[in-house]
């Protein structure tokens, strides 16, 4: 019996890990402002895509320590994108920016192609936030969703991951 139930957990597993190291697809970011901005458009720079709930308290810290690292390290080729994914978030976006003063790109978009970008299961639970490092090649390095250990201690575990691929073709 606990062989079956290891194969079955392996297999659940198997169902919700994304493929990493893998190309980053491209992804359309729409903004308030009707613009869009595509992550390839970022290629030559770190970017970490997060994907979050503008109400969601999670979220929101995990925007303000983004908000940190971009300030300084975004000289070095740092770039944080931000993706809200709530029911109407476009009506949601402008505050968030305004109440976190963020200091980085912020748009919105719907649910599907954040799954598919994510290689998300439809049929698990989405935990937020969803945070992508992508480095300066386009290659998605790291993925972590809401309930990951690394956000018990998010910007060392940032700073950790960050600097070597900040350094790397600089």
């Amino acid at each position: 019996m606990t062989a079956r139930f290891a194969a079955l957990a392996l297999a659940a597993f198997s169902l919700t890990a994304a493929d990493i190291p893998r190309t980053a697809p491209d992804f359309q970011v729409r903004m308030t402002d009707g613009k869009d901005i595509l992550l390839s458009s970022y290629k030559g720079k770190v970017v970490v895509c997060e994907f979050i709930l503008t109400d969601c308290p999670h979220c929101q810290k995990a925007s303000q320590t983004l908000n940190k690292l971009h300030r300084e390290l975004g000289p070095q080729g740092f770039q944080p994108v931000a993706v809200a994914i709530n029911d109407m978030a476009n009506m949601f976006v402008n505050d968030f920016v305004k109440q976190f003063n963020i200091s980085y790109p912020v748009g919105f978009s719907p649910r599907e192609p954040v799954l598919s970008f994510l290689q998300h299961d439809v049929m698990m639970r989405l935990l937020m936030p969803q945070l992508v490092v992508i480095d300066r090649k386009g290659v998605i390095r790291y993925q972590y969703a809401g309930d990951d250990k690394f956000f018990e201690n998010e910007e060392k575990n940032l700073r950790e991951i960050l600097q070597p691929l900040l350094k790397a073709g600089s």
